[in-house]
């Protein structure tokens, strides 16, 4: 007969183990996390090193007209906005993934919060907003 004394700490063991590495993965993403945002912000640190030792002057970036246009324009994104308006025009994904320039998976992603989109994307997603169900309809029969 085995010893209960002995089984009993064995498995105590063995759930403290198991209950450790559940609360290891947390702090590891955590950690990942914060190791990112250090290195970021090191990069920035570095970037602004780089134009206080040139004198203060920042970098001059060539822009596009359009773009003088876009960079005003904060344009936020919400899974729930999404879904609703595709509903509303009655296209499915894959349709209205088409007019965007995505696949249908992706606008389900999108949708579910599963996935962000890119800025373009973003911006791709409002302008169609913006038109009309009509527009919208012969877009989708033009492309």
């Amino acid at each position: 007969m085995p010893n209960i004394a002995a089984l009993l700490k064995s498995e105590i063991t063995r759930v403290a183990r198991k209950e450790i590495r559940a609360e290891i993965e947390s702090l590891r993403k955590a950690v990942s996390a914060q190791r990112s945002a250090i290195a970021a912000l090191k990069r920035e640190i570095a970037e602004v090193r780089k134009v206080a030792s040139k004198g203060g002057q920042a970098p001059k970036v060539e822009a596009s007209p359009g773009d003088a246009a876009e960079a005003g324009i904060q344009r936020r994104f919400s899974p729930s906005r999404l879904a609703a308006h595709r509903q509303r025009i009655g296209l499915s994904a894959a349709q209205y993934g088409a007019l965007v320039g995505v696949t249908g998976q992706s606008i389900y992603k999108y949708e579910q919060g599963k996935a962000r989109p890119h800025a373009a994307t973003v911006r791709k997603l409002s302008e169609l907003k913006e038109r009309s169900k009509a527009q919208i309809l012969a877009g989708l029969q033009e492309g």
